[in-house]
């Protein structure tokens, strides 16, 4: 043990995992700041429908992202030393962000002046799409390939500390939640246009230098990957749309709590899998067992992490509950209790993801997204009536048992090649 701990510790990539880790800490910290003062000031009722809100911009980043945080990611990652190479992904896919920007927000628009759900909340959905803005100028997926985890940790940090001071300093009144959303975008906005800039003066980029043609060859390359990342977005966005619809803005309150502390797991399981992803895309490029090993080293720590996380959230669930000020305390436990679980899934479908991604095995992986999520949106329709909110949670856990076992399937010739003692030898 002594070995493995100074092994990983000495490791390279430990220290920049340290200082990614420091930046990620604001973001998992934000909702626990955030979201008790919300509820406390603004009710459950509201700050379900600012969930609500959040909840379609982000659906919506799907499109202005076009899988840049995948694809592009793993373009930057493998073109990292030619610094033409790497304009150009920069200058394509930004191009290409903006084109589909300014499609979404004209679409965004017309539908909530002429359609009476949104019109019900006509400012809260305004606001939000200010969330579309701020990811369209966030570079983030640009420092993950380089791996620059430091610019990052900057860029978290200032985005997250303007958001907070925003909430504290202007929602003071019920009716104030319809300005959460629009702090969020603009700390996006303000942190990522900076950093945008300085990428540009640093890599020397010239936006003279884009080409129509390649936007173009993008547009329809990414295609088939952009269209599983609109399942996967609906898998993780659509619940709390469905309980607001199909219930009650009460209930969507009530279950974005639980779901707002599972998903501070959830957040740093996707930001793990942001930073591992390009390093193993490129490890496994060069070098497949030495990329595998690394893949292990990393993810299994991070899945004793979780592990451990999740028993001491099991254990003090109601404490917790407590300390977002919630109604019926009681259920919000009960719920917490069932929804430890998915965190624990997660930390090992996400780590699968990075192997079936990296072996580029997009076909396969964009089919069981269709198909996986498909069957969670219409399980959540059937079991939210019999179960409530309950139901929410139990069709997630279903459907991530199935991507774990799909992802388990489609590498199942990576596994015998290159570690034939590995636990996923058992699927055959």
């Amino acid at each position: 043990m002594q070995k493995l701990l100074q092994k990983i510790f000495s490791h390279k990539q430990f220290g920049k995992l340290s200082i990614y880790g420091f930046g990620q800490l604001f973001n998992l910290a934000t909702p626990l700041l955030v979201v008790p003062y919300i509820v406390s000031v603004c009710g459950e009722e509201n700050f379900g429908k600012s969930a609500v809100g959040m909840a379609i911009a982000f659906f919506l980043i799907v499109f202005v992202d076009y899988s840049c945080d995948i694809t592009g990611v793993r373009e930057v990652s493998i073109k990292r030393n030619s610094r033409i190479e790497l304009e150009d992904v920069f200058l394509t896919t930004y191009a290409l962000k903006f084109f589909i920007l300014l499609s979404v927000v004209t679409i965004s628009l017309f539908l909530i002046f002429n359609v009476s759900y949104f019109q019900a909340e006509k400012a809260l959905f305004l606001f939000s799409l200010t969330v579309l803005l701020g990811q369209f100028v966030s570079p983030i997926w640009f420092l993950q390939g380089i791996e620059n985890v430091k610019w990052i940790t900057i860029y978290n940090i200032i985005s997250k500390t303007l958001y907070l001071a925003l909430i504290f300093t202007f929602v003071k009144k019920e009716n104030d939640y319809i300005y959460v959303n629009l702090f969020w975008g603009i700390g996006m906005f303000f942190s990522g246009f900076y950093f945008l800039v300085k990428i540009m003066i640093a890599h020397k980029f010239s936006v003279f230098n884009i080409k129509i043609e390649n936007v173009k060859k993008l547009l329809k390359k990414d295609f088939t990957m952009f269209s599983s990342q609109i399942f996967f977005s609906l898998h993780l966005y659509a619940p709390v749309i469905l309980v607001s619809y199909f219930g009650s803005n009460l209930m969507a309150g009530q279950y974005k709590i639980v779901d707002q502390i599972i998903v501070i797991f959830k957040t740093y399981i996707f930001l793990f899998f942001n930073y591992v992803f390009p390093k193993v895309c490129f490890e496994l490029d060069s070098d497949k067992k030495t990329g595998f090993k690394n893949w292990k080293l990393f993810n299994g720590i991070n899945f004793i992490f979780i592990f451990i996380s999740m028993i001491l959230i099991f254990v003090y669930s109601y404490e917790i509950i407590s300390y977002f000020n919630p109604t019926n305390r009681y259920l919000l436990t009960n719920l917490l209790q069932i929804a430890v679980f998915i965190p624990i899934l997660l930390s090992v479908s996400i780590p699968l993801k990075q192997l079936v991604l990296a072996e580029n095995h997009k076909r396969f992986y964009v089919i069981t997204t269709y198909i996986v999520v498909t069957i969670n949106l219409i399980t959540i329709l059937f079991l939210l009536p019999i179960f409530e909110v309950y139901g929410v949670f139990y069709s997630l856990l279903f459907t991530e048992l199935l991507v774990i076992f799909f992802y388990l399937y489609s590498l199942k010739e990576f596994f015998k090649k290159n570690d034939k003692s590995s636990f996923p030898k058992v699927i055959k």
